[in-house]
Order: C-alpha cells, then structure tokens, then sequence
C-alpha cells in the first residue's frame, strides 16, 4: 500500500524530500535525535531494524564518539533524497516512538549505517558499546 501522508500502521508510506536538522531544545518537527531516532514532520520515529550508541547519555567516551557519527551519517543520509517506511510487527515502541524500517531508494538506512560500522543489527535487546 502506497500512501502520501500519515504512518499507517501497517505497510508503506512514501515520503516527500524534507529537510532534516540536528534537534534542539525547541519544538521538533523534522530532524535528528540520535543515530536511530528522529522526528518527521512531528512524528517521532525510532529506526526498527538497528540499534546505534547511545548519547543520551552514553556510557563512556567511545560510545560518545560513535553515537554523534552515527548521528551525523543518519542526518546526511536522511538529506539525500526521498524516504519511504516500512512498519513492522510493532506500530510504537514503548516510549510512544514509531517503529519503522526507513529507506532510502531500495536500501535501507539501517543496513547503510550498519555496513558503515556505525549501527548493529537489532536482536531485541541494546548491548554496551563500551567494550
């Protein structure tokens, strides 16, 4: 199903190109969060198939350091074009947070920053970044 607005709860849902920014203490609209959560057009949005480092707050100093390049990579590539979402089994995480497989063309964002090194595939738990 191809739908131009909203997150239906299950299928796709293609997107228009917006122009992502770094959050802030404002209001959010459109931008990023961490390296695997951000706001689209005022729905937050949690990356379903990755888990990346923490900075809110991280654990250690590596963990800081790869979270904001994992940060900074999901708001170049957010930028690069159109996006579409894939829901999962999960509409909303328990934090309220939309459960989605975001792509961009036929690849998706997960599988970039993990072939990058800056996300893991999600198993269901986080693991430490720290080791």
């Amino acid at each position: 199903m191809l739908l131009v607005c909203g997150f239906p709860s299950a299928g796709w849902a293609q997107r228009s190109t917006e122009k992502f920014s770094i959050c802030g203490d404002g209001r959010r609209a459109t931008c990023v969060v961490d390296g695997d959560t951000f706001w689209f057009r005022g729905t937050k949005v949690r990356i379903a198939d990755i888990d990346t480092p923490e900075l809110s707050p991280p654990r250690c100093e590596r963990e800081r350091q790869r979270g904001m390049a994992a940060k900074l990579r999901l708001l170049e590539i957010l930028n690069s074009g159109p996006l579409s979402f894939k829901s999962t089994t999960r509409d909303e995480d328990r934090f309220g947070r939309k459960l989605r497989v975001v792509y961009r063309g036929d690849r998706s964002v997960g599988d970039i920053l993990i072939a990058e090194g800056l996300a893991r595939k999600w198993e269901g738990s986080r693991r430490s970044w720290c080791d």
